[in-house]
């Protein structure tokens, strides 16, 4: 009799195993999906910022996003209301921000100088210079650009005014404005006041005395061009008038640089013709 139940008792206790197997990962499952989808509490813009606002605590919500999306750049909330991160209050955002957006610890004008800082290369300096429309190729120069520096000063014992190139195939760090505080920020657009310059630190004296004494102007290089003048021409205003040099300049400029004439360029001293982009 025990026997023949044998069979039955096994069918049923596999038939129980394997429930339970079924129901350990549909719960695993289940528990894999919450865990997903858990949230957390992060700060975020209760309303539209323009860049270079100093927060303050209206300006700012709390919201719940799933934790699969939140890195440590995110500003998290604990249960208590209490932050993991600073508070950004009092700090100046260097990003506008529309209302519901995240706000990041890059967003801020300390984490955007750490960077900043490490894109100067060592050995080098970096040195602000202030610029006008007329002065910055029509406001044309961005980060990454290559440009060379003229000044043009008054000579001490003539009074004669004189223009002479000081710096050559010099980087474009960052492009900026003066606020209202007087303090500087980076900006992206062709408003900017200020443009940033890396140079070594005796390039940067020079300027520095340069800009106290007379005017600088940027001029725009393509990054290919690696050309550099060792002796370096001064222009006064007696050359100017005279047309020293004139002649033998505009023959070489029509040998080596491009002149570009409707919707083509042509290279003159290649014959080359090639279409404008």
């Amino acid at each position: 009799m025990l026997s023949g139940k044998n069979p039955l008792l096994i069918a049923l206790a596999l038939g129980l195993m394997a429930g339970l197997i079924a129901y350990s990962a549909i719960k695993a499952q289940q528990r894999k999906v919450k865990d997903k989808w858990q949230t957390v509490n992060i700060l975020c813009a209760k309303v539209d910022i323009p860049e270079g606002t100093e927060l303050d605590a209206e300006m700012i919500a709390v919201k719940e996003m799933p934790t699969q999306f939140v890195t440590e750049s995110f500003i998290k909330v604990e249960e208590d209301g209490s932050l993991k991160q600073d508070s950004p209050v009092g700090q100046r955002v260097m990003v506008p921000l529309k209302s519901g957006d995240p706000i990041l610890v890059s967003h801020f004008e300390a984490a955007r100088e750490a960077d900043f800082s490490t894109m100067i290369n060592p050995k080098g300096r970096a040195v602000t210079i202030e610029v006008q429309e007329r002065t910055a190729v029509g406001l044309w120069v961005r980060p990454n650009d290559h440009v060379d520096v003229i000044g043009s000063f008054r000579d001490p014992e003539t009074s004669q005014l004189k223009t002479v190139t000081l710096l050559q195939n010099v980087v474009v760090l960052a492009t900026g404005r003066i606020t209202a505080n007087t303090t500087f920020v980076p900006d992206e657009d062709k408003k900017f006041q200020t443009v940033t310059l890396l140079v070594l630190p005796e390039e940067a004296e020079i300027l520095t005395l340069a800009q106290e004494t007379g005017t600088l102007t940027l001029l725009l290089r393509n990054p290919d061009d690696l050309d550099y003048q060792e002796k370096r021409m001064v222009v006064d205003q007696k050359s100017l008038l005279t047309g020293e040099r004139a002649g033998e300049l505009q023959q070489r400029r029509y040998k080596t640089i491009q002149i570009i004439r409707g919707n083509k360029s042509t290279h003159e001293s290649t014959g080359v013709a090639a279409k404008s982009e």
